[in-house]
């Protein structure tokens, strides 16, 4: 059964692990929980980052012998629920280690938060409010 215990992980394609690595772990925060490389033939390079010991970690994966190309829209996010307004420090070491600050396709998110995309394009939102 799933349930608050149950762990999650969300994966999806990255084009350069090395710019989402400095991305989510030196400009977010994240900690490197696994990753592989050294181009295994039908192995996936990939990284894992989330919380150290928490429920859920984020995993982006590449291909090196038929890479996926990432195709992110404007509402596919990682929504980060801060408790408080996103500290513009925090914002500055994104934008600085890959991202790009943008305006968010739904109002709800810019009025709540900031939108940076990463290095794929992919967005994260820095959310004001909590959650539950």
């Amino acid at each position: 059964m799933i349930d608050s215990l149950t762990h999650v992980r969300v994966a999806r394609p990255s084009f350069d692990l090395e710019a989402a690595e400095r991305f989510y772990v030196q400009g977010l925060g994240l900690d490197v929980l696994w990753r592989t490389a050294g181009h295994v033939p039908g192995e996936h390079d990939l990284l894992m980052v989330g919380p150290a010991g928490g429920g859920w970690h984020f995993e982006l994966t590449r291909d090196p012998g038929n890479p996926i190309a990432p195709c992110p829209t404007v509402d596919d996010l990682f929504v980060v629920y801060l408790g408080e307004a996103p500290d513009e420090d925090l914002v500055n070491r994104l934008t600085d280690h890959g991202g790009t600050r943008v305006p968010s396709h739904n109002p709800y998110w810019d009025r709540y938060g900031v939108t940076i995309a990463d290095p794929d394009g992919y967005r994260l939102v820095l959310c004001s409010r909590t959650w539950g």
